[in-house]
């Protein structure tokens, strides 16, 4: 039966990977080639292969679909994620892996244009974006969610006019103080200034976000894409009745940070896991040593990161309990949000003890080594002493005198095996009082 299950598997994993290599190589040819009415016979060509694929994937469950998105590669995995339906990609999402869900949750990194601005509202009970083009565009919306990311000043000035609202420049979002992080205007406009945790393989930082709240809509304004936002749009088109409102819509962000950030947890738990290994060798070098060593300060990095996230995300929310500015059902959210963060506080206290432990461990092996080293250093030294003292007398010229019957190679010849079997004598001396001191130790462990 488990062979079965594996020959169909392999067999759904070939048409899908046949599928897709046909689309790509139909794609190469049709490019290299010059034709009338090229983009046409393009345009038939493309949707006829992705057509039969998206048939395909249909066919296919959940699990199905997430061990073969798994096994391909990364832009492989871009054409089948395009092909799904949005109502499917949620329930997906949270079956793939925690590295595969961020890289396909993550907004690309270069854009044509230097501003983005996304307006949504509420159809049909789901979040639903609305395309803006123009000041017009902009005008005739009635959002509940404005999400600016890095907006040109002309872009900046057609929100605060069309809605009348204090949005702040992204580029002066900076490490603000408390009271003025959380404050609610005499308009009634609340603004809340908080960190959105941004963890990718080369580096981690906490990235700056702007939040406002007025007449029902919530603005938010920063200065580079976040998974935690696309993750939050994807889940509110998918799932009718997930937002109701702005505070809904803000309230699941924060909840999403947690979230990510406790996946962020789980990376630096694997990671040290690994470290760890090579710590609890029996001989670690120092070259070894210094990459360890390396590897732990990222990870006590990132830790400290998380750590200052979630409590920035705590301080938002007691800031809107203490307002009054919830409903019963956003309260009680609210603490489920808290208490996922007091368990992360667990979470992160114990990692800073093990990135603690390991720093200590590795830096013992340093220690170690250094000892080891002092101590061949002191062993030469001891050996060498007498030998430089009979050296010494052998260079003077009382030594000449008292020799002067006896042929010179003969003389110092005579006092160089000497000084070698006095060498000798010394290292011999040296080991055996080791190896006595040594037995010494273990008698009394037995004890």
């Amino acid at each position: 039966m488990t062979n079965e299950y594996e020959t169909r598997e392999l067999e759904n994993l070939g048409k899908v990977t046949s599928l897709l290599q046909k689309h790509k190589l139909v794609e190469s040819l049709v490019h290299r080639q010059t034709m009338p009415r090229q983009d046409l016979v393009e345009s038939l060509v493309h949707k006829q292969n992705l057509v039969e694929l998206q048939r395909l994937l249909g066919q296919f469950d959940t699990q199905r679909i997430v061990r073969i998105m798994e096994v391909l590669s990364a832009d492989d995995r871009d054409i089948i994620w395009k092909l799904i339906p949005d109502e499917r990609k949620e329930e997906i999402l949270l079956e793939l892996s925690d590295s595969i869900r961020v890289e396909l949750v993550a907004e690309p990194h270069s854009r044509s244009q230097s501003m983005m601005i996304r307006v949504f509202d509420l159809h049909e009970g789901r979040l639903r974006q609305i395309p803006i083009y123009s000041r017009e565009d902009l005008e005739e919306a009635q959002p509940i969610w404005v999400d600016l990311v890095t907006p040109e000043d002309e872009q900046l000035a057609w929100a605060r006019e069309i809605f009348g609202v204090h949005l702040p420049n992204p580029k002066e979002l900076t490490d603000l103080e408390t009271s003025a992080r959380f404050y609610v205007e005499d308009n009634r406009e609340v603004h809340l200034h908080s960190d959105f945790l941004l963890d990718r393989d080369v580096e981690s930082r906490n990235v700056p976000v702007a939040f406002i709240l007025k007449e029902g809509t919530l603005f938010s304004v920063r200065t580079e894409e976040l998974p935690v936002f696309r993750l939050q749009r994807l889940r509110a088109r998918a799932q009718a009745g997930y937002v109701s409102e702005a505070k809904d819509v803000l309230l699941d962000l924060y909840a999403a940070d947690v979230e990510y950030s406790a996946n962020a947890l789980e990376d630096v738990y694997a990671r040290l896991e690994s470290v760890g290994k090579q710590v609890f060798k029996a001989h670690m070098t120092n070259d070894e040593a210094a990459i360890i060593l390396t590897a732990i300060s990222e990870e006590e990095d990132v830790n400290g990161r998380i750590r200052r996230n979630v409590l920035d995300t705590r301080n938002a929310l007691s800031f809107l309990m203490r307002n009054r500015l919830l409903s019963n059902t956003q309260h009680e959210e609210v603490r489920e949000i808290l208490r996922d963060i007091e368990s992360l506080d667990g979470h992160t206290n114990f990692l800073f003890n093990k990135i603690n432990f390991q720093m200590d461990a590795t830096v013992g092996f340093l220690n170690v080594n250094q000892n080891k080293d002092l101590k061949r250093l002191t062993i030469i030294s001891v050996v060498f002493m007498p030998i430089n003292v009979l050296a010494g007398i052998g260079g003077m010229s009382e030594f000449s005198m008292m020799t002067h019957d006896i042929p010179w190679p003969m003389a110092y010849g005579s006092f160089i095996v000497a000084m070698i079997i006095i060498g000798i004598f010394t290292f011999m001396g040296l080991r055996a009082f080791e190896s006595r001191k040594m037995k010494n130790s273990r008698n009394e462990q037995t004890r």
